[in-house]
């Protein structure tokens, strides 16, 4: 590096990432998540509504981003191969489904989300979470990809979780705590986010994603528990979620099989 890192420029990052994640946001809430002080957000604001970014929210309530930032991705061109060979079922499921979908991959302890569905969802709980990362140990995602990866992998995974500072990565009793959950997932053939974890009123169902006999990551749907049942979730979301997931494998192996092809 140069020189030292403009700071003015990392704090507009940070709330352009804030905006990315709600609908709407208003200075109070990006003050919160932020804890820039709201002078400067305002004055962010106005610089990121300049440059045709952000935008004023209905009726002048907020703030949201707009279509321009997708422009800032359009030169990226890399991403793992299951969000190639998925992407295409991810939009399938939300479109017979309703419910948004997502694919997760690992990430140094925790899953990243590298496809999402939720922007073409009108019943989606969240608005956007490509690039955020969830726990192994508490999260659908995480714990579906924590369930089916080999127990060399698991293991390696539990050293990097018992060193994590955060309560969700390492909770009390880390070890026996991942063996039941292991087990539950196993036995149900599918994954659930912790009733604890907030929003209570949601929950995620997720798959693995297999490639031989490792995970290549995750596949999960977000629903409005009042609205999903027991025999829906069981019924429907949970059959159509491992048919895409083997679908995805079967797409991964034709990509791989014409990569070797091509080389």
């Amino acid at each position: 590096m140069s020189g030292p890192p403009v700071q003015s420029v990392l704090r507009a990052l940070d709330l352009l990432k804030e905006l990315n994640r709600q609908r709407h946001t208003t200075v109070d809430q990006l003050h919160r998540a932020t804890d820039l002080p709201k002078p400067t957000i305002m004055r962010l604001l106005g610089t990121l509504t300049t440059a045709g970014l952000v935008a004023k929210g209905e009726r002048g309530l907020g703030y949201r981003i707009t279509s321009q930032v997708a422009t800032l991705s359009s030169g990226f061109h890399g991403g793992p191969l299951v969000a190639e060979a998925g992407r295409a079922w991810a939009v399938d499921l939300t479109r017979r489904l309703k419910w948004p979908v997502a694919i997760a991959v690992p990430d140094q302890g925790r899953v990243v989300i590298s496809v999402s569905t939720m922007a073409d969802s009108a019943v989606s709980p969240f608005h956007a979470t490509v690039g955020v990362r969830f726990s192994l140990v508490t999260r659908a995602i995480g714990r579906a990809y924590l369930a089916y990866c080999p127990e060399e992998e698991r293991q390696i995974l539990l050293r990097l979780l018992a060193a994590s500072p955060d309560p969700e990565d390492n909770p009390p009793n880390l070890e026996r705590v991942v063996q039941g959950m292991v087990a539950m997932v196993r036995r149900q053939g599918y994954a659930q986010r912790d009733p604890k974890v907030e929003p209570r009123n949601s929950n995620t169902v997720a798959v693995p994603i297999m490639l031989g006999e490792s995970v290549a990551g995750t596949l999960g749907l977000s629903y409005f528990r009042s609205v999903v049942s027991h025999a829906v979730l069981a019924d429907q979301l949970v059959p159509a979620l491992q048919e895409a997931s083997r679908q995805i494998t079967a797409s991964m192996e034709r990509l791989q099989q014409g990569q070797a092809r091509s080389a």
